[in-house]
């Protein structure tokens, strides 16, 4: 344990380097870059493994050191090797190299190839150190990090003007919440004396207490407002399904294993720094959230942005288990949707490849038997997200979810709230899987679609197969998961599998699912044959209610009426101040020295200069006067000092007398 914290830095620097050594060759060497980003995410999936089973049974270990000093105070860095950090490291890791090697087939024929593997390395670089990171400055580097890599490829294909605007949405909005962040980070400084999470004692995190109930929550809160902007938390969520303009590998790569976890993935960390004011709030906004997005989801059309809002909700249920249940409820569900999430991304990116990147799912249809091993395994990311029981990981970390809720102290809303969003996941996944996959073709795209190649259906595969088994790691029968982030020990005990402590939370969850399902399946899979461009049954049944959905509650027109509005005004009042008032105020001063020139310069050439010139003038006269007493006669020199001397005889004899 103690050789390999030492070398745990290893793990996002092998990406690094194959995004630097990336963007410095030729345009031209595709092969190259992709190969170096794979090998190199290959390479820190391997090292986090053997971090992982060297911390199996090992706790905790750190890895100071310092940075640079200022003054008498020096600032240190480090890595941390943990239960929360070895996992998660396994898990970006390894659904970042499958997202990589989909990425070869899914963009060979894009003339920017080379880049976008560059790119690429860079996201996966600085979400394994954002995770490795024992100080929360180093975190908050890799933070805005991560931030700068989702920009470069949520922008990738900046072309395209709904791209661009995507991108600079992404980046601004998380900026909002990673103000809040930084004020946070400052106090938290201000307060302990360090950024270090753990050192010996002394570490930001193990003085929580000194800090004060007060002070802790503000920094909680402060800390949490990053979080919120990373992971799209209301009421800074407007960019995450605007993130779907990038390519699919980057969707899936940003919505399932780096940038939108790596909110969830904070709070998990700062845990002991939250009090229980902070988490009351966590709760409440990670609840609210997973309904506003669901609801959303229900009237979207094209298939990545459903996913996306989908993204959304489910990200609301991980703060609601971190608010509610602790760190190994949150993580957990983390954890299972990172693989069922990068399936359905994955998927999604399998019909957009052969349907000749149409994304509508009105323009789909009858995908079932054109591609039977994208249709199976997005069906089974489909189920684990819906939290079918009891084969599928969404289901038992949904309700781990559910049932924290149940029991949380402060309200039971919240946990009506996740009871209504699972209620809608299975509605709006099902309609989906119903407008894609089933029915006949509705466009000649569909009619010719074919199954993508085993480039791009291997990766599904595997992440299927994880949709499935990652879930039993953390079942009431053998809560594996739980006890490993504790720090002890899981047995295994069969007859726990329907824990009566939770089964009625199961029951009622999963007769919701159920019903949602048949429900939704009913009312969209019933029409084997219809026309493109079909009114929505709901949309028909209530248009107006549709409408608001489908508008996502007008939230970017709002947005658009007031922060967008009220930021030009002030940008224009700032010019106008800029140029008009203060522009005015420095002409004004430039006149006025001007004006004081002149005087100056009046006053020098008038009575100054006039005065020295009289006075050298007078001077000059005296010394021509004089000049001519010494002209070299010595006649006139005799003469002079006669008359001197008989001047000199008349004062004696006068003074005698």
């Amino acid at each position: 344990m103690e050789s390999i914290i030492k070398y745990l830095w290893l793990v996002p620097l092998a990406p690094l380097l194959a995004a630097g050594i990336g963007a410095l060759l030729p345009k031209r060497r595709r092969r190259l870059s992709a190969g170096l980003a794979i090998g190199a995410i290959s390479i820190s999936f391997l090292l986090s493994c053997v971090a992982f089973l060297a911390n199996l049974h090992s706790g905790r270990a750190v890895c100071n050191f310092r940075w640079f000093d200022f003054g008498t105070t020096s600032v240190q860095l480090g890595w941390v090797l943990d239960p929360l950090g070895a996992i998660m490291a396994v898990m970006v890791s390894f659904v970042s190299l499958l997202i990589f090697i989909y990425s070869l087939g899914y963009m060979a024929k894009d003339e920017n190839f080379k880049q976008f593997f560059c790119f690429l390395a860079l996201f996966a670089a600085a979400m394994l150190g954002l995770i490795i990171a024992n100080s929360l400055l180093l975190f908050f580097m890799c933070w805005e990090l991560v931030g700068l890599a989702s920009y470069l490829l949520i922008g990738f294909w900046f072309q395209k003007p709904s791209a661009a605007a995507a991108a600079k949405k992404a980046f601004i909005v998380t900026r909002i919440g990673d103000l809040g962040f930084l004020v946070g980070m400052l106090l938290l400084y201000a307060k302990t004396g360090t950024l270090l999470f753990y050192d010996n004692g002394h570490g930001c995190l193990d003085q929580t207490a000194a800090v004060g109930l007060v002070a802790s929550t503000t920094i909680s809160l402060l800390i949490f407002c990053g979080a919120v902007g990373k992971s799209g938390q209301i009421p800074l969520h407007v960019w995450l399904p605007d993130a779907m303009e990038g390519p699919t590998p980057v969707s899936a790569l940003i919505h399932a294993a780096t940038m939108v976890a790596a909110g969830v993935f904070l709070i998990a960390r700062v845990y002991p720094l939250m009090t229980p004011d902070a988490l009351h709030v966590v709760t409440w906004v990670g609840a609210l959230t997973a309904v506003f997005a669901a609801s959303i989801a229900v009237a979207q059309n094209d298939i990545k942005r459903i996913l996306a809002y989908s993204t959304v909700s489910q990200l609301g249920y991980m703060m609601m288990g971190l608010g509610a249940g602790g760190v190994a409820v949150g993580m957990f569900h983390l954890m299972t949707h990172a693989f069922f999430k990068a399936l359905l991304f994955l998927g999604a990116g399998s019909v957009i490849h052969c349907c000749h990147e149409e994304q509508d799912i009105r323009e789909l249809g009858g995908l079932r038997t054109r591609q039977p091993i994208t249709f199976a395994t997005y069906a089974v990311g489909m189920m684990a997200l819906c939290g079918v029981p009891l084969f599928f990981s969404g289901f038992w970390s949904k309700d781990a979810i559910l049932d924290a809720a149940h029991h949380w102290s402060g309200s039971p809303i919240p946990f009506y709230l996740g009871l209504l969003g699972a209620f809608l996941t299975a509605f709006y996944m099902t309609r989906q899987v119903c407008r894609v996959f089933f029915g006949k073709p509705t466009t000649p795209e569909a009619a010719h679609a074919h199954e993508s190649p085993p480039v791009i259906t291997v990766p599904l595969v595997i992440l299927a197969a994880l949709a499935v088994l990652a879930g039993f790691f953390g079942t009431p029968a053998w809560p594996w998961f739980q006890k490993y982030l504790e720090g002890g020990q899981a047995g295994f005990d069969l007859s726990k599998l329907m824990n009566e402590h939770q089964l009625p939370v199961m029951l009622l969850s999963t007769l919701l699912v159920t019903i949602a399902i048949v429900w939704s399946g009913w009312i969209y899979g019933r029409a084997a044959a219809r026309p493109a461009r079909e009114t929505d049954p709901l949309e028909a049944a209530q248009p107006a209610i549709f409408a608001l959905l489908q508008n996502k509650f007008y939230v970017d027109e709002f947005y658009d009426a007031t922060v967008v509005r009220l930021t030009a005004a002030f940008a224009k009042f700032s010019d106008w101040l800029d140029r008009v008032f203060l522009g005015g105020l420095v002409k004004a001063f430039c006149v006025f020295a001007l004006v004081l020139a002149w005087l100056d310069r009046a006053l020098d050439e008038a009575l100054v200069n006039e005065s020295f010139d009289t006075g050298t003038e007078t001077v000059r006269g005296s010394g021509r006067w004089v000049s001519r007493l010494q002209n070299g006669q010595v006649q006139r020199y005799l003469r002079i000092i006669g008359v001197a001397f008989c001047g000199l005889l008349i004062l004696l004899l006068w003074e005698s007398a």
